[in-house]
């Protein structure tokens, strides 16, 4: 039988030993792999390979916003995804649910709300605070919703890449190969994967080449 892991993503200690522990005790998961970082998590994912929940803050070292995940979203379409925050601004649930992620679960709720919360993202459903359920849009089926990526929310800013992506790139605009930069950066292929798709969606591209080109024409000229 294989194992159950789960991996957490919070620069927390102690939350993350609590969570961790409801997840073991509560859940029934065999295995916890704790991260610091938005970097460190996908690393994680990336080695692992057969995850059964993915837990992320919002506030940790590489985490730009709630639309940072939806790079993990693409490589990972089944994986059961959830923000746990401190955070129940509307802006952030919304982000959430439009990158993909299965729920939104405060920080703030007791272990018995807690554990029915991340129960039910394990088993499929989407979970939003009932605080904040009755103000959401309904979620768009992905086939009906318009598709942004190659169109930036914002102006591209290479500065709010995480110090990763920024190796990935340095190396993509090298002309590196995915097994190169897996080779050089002693990264699995799916960790690479993972970090090429979020620098994609970062700068509006959809492959490598566009990547490169838009890059390219942000860095400053020698």
């Amino acid at each position: 039988m294989s194992r159950r892991i789960a991996v957490i993503a919070d620069d927390h200690g102690l939350y993350r030993m609590g969570l961790a522990f409801t997840l073991k005790d509560r859940l029934g998961f065999d295995d916890v792999e704790e991260a610091g970082s938005l970097d460190e998590a996908l690393e994680k994912l990336g080695e692992i390979g057969d995850v059964a929940l993915a837990l992320f803050d919002l506030s940790m070292p590489g985490m730009a916003s709630a639309a940072s995940l939806a790079a993990v979203r693409e490589c990972y379409p089944d994986l059961p995804i959830a923000v746990v925050s401190a955070s129940e601004d509307r802006k952030d649930v919304l982000e959430a649910l439009a990158a993909g992620v299965n729920g939104f679960v405060p920080k703030r709720l007791v272990e018995d709300d807690l554990v029915a919360a991340l129960r039910s993202v394990v088993a499929g459903a989407i979970f939003v605070p009932a605080s904040l359920a009755s103000t959401m849009p309904p979620r768009q089926p992905a086939s009906e919703a318009p598709d942004t990526t190659d169109r930036p929310a914002e102006p591209v800013d290479l500065s709010r890449l995480t110090p990763r992506q920024r190796d990935v790139l340095a190396l993509l605009l090298r002309g590196h190969s995915n097994k190169e930069i897996a080779r050089d950066l002693d990264l699995g292929h799916g960790t690479v994967k993972i970090h090429l798709a979020a620098l994609f969606r970062h700068l509006g591209v959809r492959n490598r080449a566009a990547a490169v080109a838009a890059a390219a024409a942000l860095l400053p000229r020698a």
